[in-house]
């Protein structure tokens, strides 16, 4: 039986900030996005007469709520073979409700895998807008790399390659709802936005400590006892030589960012003592 593998990287955010709620609901957000190592992995069949997918955590769903389900079924219907049947095999790797883009990075690499497949029939600009039809982050997470992203997180500018650099990426045993951290974010004023320019500016003169000096996430702000976890974990980080640290997403992974290898490694064991999921992760280029 034929089968197409697929990596389905995740995400962390280097900066997020949220400017204002738009008329449909959604909100502007200006990030700086950057796809990490740490990855899920896909294996597709062509078999019978629907999409589903199946996974190794019994709670993720494989109806259309599962947005790999979703991609499958927009990509083969754009191409014209909405009859044929395929099942989607997802390893997790990345932990779900982390802030990480893990059911994004699915239907990433879903949309990669059936475009490989069917010859680039729908080419890489179609496939874009197809990604970005069927979730926000699901366009970066198809081209990946390092990136400002802005409106939904669907528009998208190429940057410079991010130094070399090791991540300590740390979740806590709770999830956080997204929804609800956004209307939490919109019932307060956010204090503090990151320094978008100076970051962007620390980027292409290649200078980490800077950029890590001026990460920020605004939901940090949001008042939520969970967060203080959050704050713990950063501190931790930090404590063991990361240059800077943050939340990425509405959480509720949190990530460090080392120029030395062994410290990284140190850190993480340090940690993983402590909470389940510790992992060091590397940066990863553009995907498409």
């Amino acid at each position: 039986m034929f089968e197409i593998q697929e990596k389905a990287y995740g995400k962390l955010n280097l900066s997020l900030d949220v400017t204002e709620k738009r008329p449909d609901g959604y909100h502007e957000m200006v990030m700086l996005m950057q796809t990490v190592s740490v990855c899920d992995e896909l294996t597709l069949r062509f078999e019978g007469t629907t999409v589903t997918a199946h996974s190794n955590l019994r709670y993720v769903p494989n109806d259309e709520r599962n947005l790999a389900v979703r991609a499958a079924k927009r990509y083969l219907a754009a191409v014209g073979e909405s009859t044929l049947g395929l099942r989607i095999e997802m390893k997790k790797n990345i932990p779900v409700g982390a802030g990480m883009g893990g059911g994004s990075a699915d239907a990433a690499a879903v949309l990669r895998a059936l475009d490989r497949y069917f010859g680039a029939r729908l080419g890489r600009e179609r496939l874009i807008e197809l990604a970005a039809e069927i979730g926000s982050d699901v366009a970066f997470c198809l081209v990946g790399g390092t990136m400002l992203a802005t409106g939904r997180g669907e528009e998208l500018k190429p940057l410079p390659a991010l130094p070399a650099c090791r991540f300590v990426i740390v979740k806590p045993s709770f999830a956080v709802s997204t929804p609800e951290l956004f209307r939490k974010l919109d019932s307060t004023s956010v204090r503090i936005h990151p320094d978008t320019a100076g970051l962007l500016r620390a980027l292409d003169e290649g200078k980490l400590p800077e950029l890590c000096r001026r990460m920020y996430n605004v939901f940090e702000d949001v008042d939520d006892r969970r967060l203080r976890v959050v704050q713990e974990i950063k501190g931790r980080l930090l404590d063991g030589g990361a240059l800077g640290a943050m939340m990425t997403g509405t959480g509720s992974a949190v990530f460090g960012v080392f120029d030395d290898a062994a410290a990284a490694e140190s850190c993480c064991a340090d940690l993983g003592r402590d909470i389940p999921f510790a992992v060091t992760a590397e940066a990863v280029g553009q995907l498409l």
